[in-house]
């Protein structure tokens, strides 16, 4: 399979560039693409982050407690990225990354409260002692420094009722993908498996159009307006109609 790897799909994403890799319909009118280079930036800021700042690598258990947004996809692929564990439910975690960090406020983890706009440069109401990673991650480097080896049977998603090891990730999220053959696909990011659904995108060297919860209940409601967003933006795979397992 090419691309059996979440690096092996990073340097595939670099090998283009300037493409769209994946764009983002928020609420508010938000629109936000990222192109490979972007793409790739991101995560290697990130990864470096995870790495220099809180040893993440093979055994570390992230917490993502995001919904379903185009930055909870860069965090799920520089957790990877460096070996990690990405869990969205369960106890016991060594790091939280979350836009609501109150809630974990306290608690025996560290935690990285993540500001979801994209315009946003810090998090407001940050609690003592989280980092902000509005500001934070751009202070690391856009080339991806030391990282550890993965380990391929190590868990790389762990859910509620089910997970996949690192050898076994890009299989998992390539088996939930209705329409292999696409370049361009449109879906509803309704939660964290967000992530899974943009490793199978880039694993078919394809595309993503992702649209909140909120667009795209308006898209399903008004043919015209869906109309007006999968014309121009190519899009020849139109998932928000088909149901798809998530974390519920």
């Amino acid at each position: 399979m090419p691309g059996a790897t979440i690096a092996e799909l990073l340097a595939l994403v670099a090998r283009n560039p300037g493409r769209p890799r994946l764009t983002w319909y928020g609420d508010g009118g938000e629109r936000v693409e990222l192109s490979g280079a972007v793409l790739e930036n991101w995560v290697n800021k990130t990864t470096n982050l995870l790495v220099e700042e809180f040893d993440a690598g093979p055994g570390t258990r992230v917490l993502l407690d995001l919904p379903g947004h185009w930055r909870t996809v860069v965090w799920a692929l520089a957790a990877w990225r460096c070996g990690a564990t990405v869990a969205v439910a369960g106890t016991g975690s060594d790091l939280v990354v979350t836009d609501r960090p109150a809630d974990h406020a306290g608690g025996a983890a560290p935690v990285v409260a993540v500001a979801l706009p994209a315009l946003a440069r810090r998090v407001d109401d940050l609690p003592r002692g989280a980092l902000d990673a509005a500001s934070a991650v751009s202070t690391y480097g856009d080339a991806l420094g030391w990282v550890p080896a993965v380990d391929p049977s190590a868990t790389a998603w762990a859910a509620r009722d089910w997970q996949a090891t690192h050898a076994e990730l890009v299989a998992l999220a390539t088996s939930r993908a209705p329409a292999p053959d696409a370049r361009r696909v449109l879906c509803e990011a309704r939660d964290a498996t967000v992530a899974l659904d943009a490793v199978a995108a880039l694993a078919a060297d394809a595309s993503l159009v992702l649209a909140s919860t909120s667009v795209a209940a308006r898209l399903r409601d008004d043919a015209d307006a869906r109309a007006r967003l999968v014309g121009p933006e190519r899009v020849d795979a139109d998932l928000l109609d088909t149901l798809r397992s998530t974390l519920s």
